[in-house]
């Protein structure tokens, strides 16, 4: 079972890692749209990071229940924020998917990472 747990991260931070990726060439159209919601721009650089360099730390599974939380909590933010508008359907969908995701990252928060993990190393080490 402990394959499982590390590929269950894995495949949140795919997720993320590709679109953060793919949000550095579009920045202008990113920075726009964020703008559209009254998120200011220069929040792009952050949430880029955010998309890149957190999932990369939960996959090594460090300091995992807290990167687990800032993941569900910026992607339950940018639900509220940008997938509100129910008369879409495919913002209902994409609502949906994020509260998703931010349940994953829940389960994370609650179970930890498991013993394919950098956490469980080190907390190995001192013992």
């Amino acid at each position: 079972m402990h394959i499982v747990e590390f590929v269950g991260r894995l495949l949140l931070s795919a997720l993320f890692l590709i679109e953060g990726l793919g949000k550095i060439s579009m920045r202008e159209d990113v920075i726009m749209y964020m703008e559209d919601y009254g998120v200011p721009g220069i929040l792009f650089f952050p949430a880029i990071i955010l998309e890149i360099l957190f999932p990369l730390i939960l996959i090594a599974g460090y300091k995992t229940k807290l990167i687990a939380s800032i993941m569900a909590l910026f992607t339950f933010t940018v639900a509220i924020i940008f997938h509100t508008d129910f008369t879409e359907g495919m913002q209902v969908m994409l609502f949906l998917k994020d509260i998703a995701i931010a349940g994953g990252f829940m389960i994370i928060i609650a179970h930890g990472p498991g013993k394919i993990s950098l956490d469980h190393y080190l907390k190995s080490k001192k013992e």
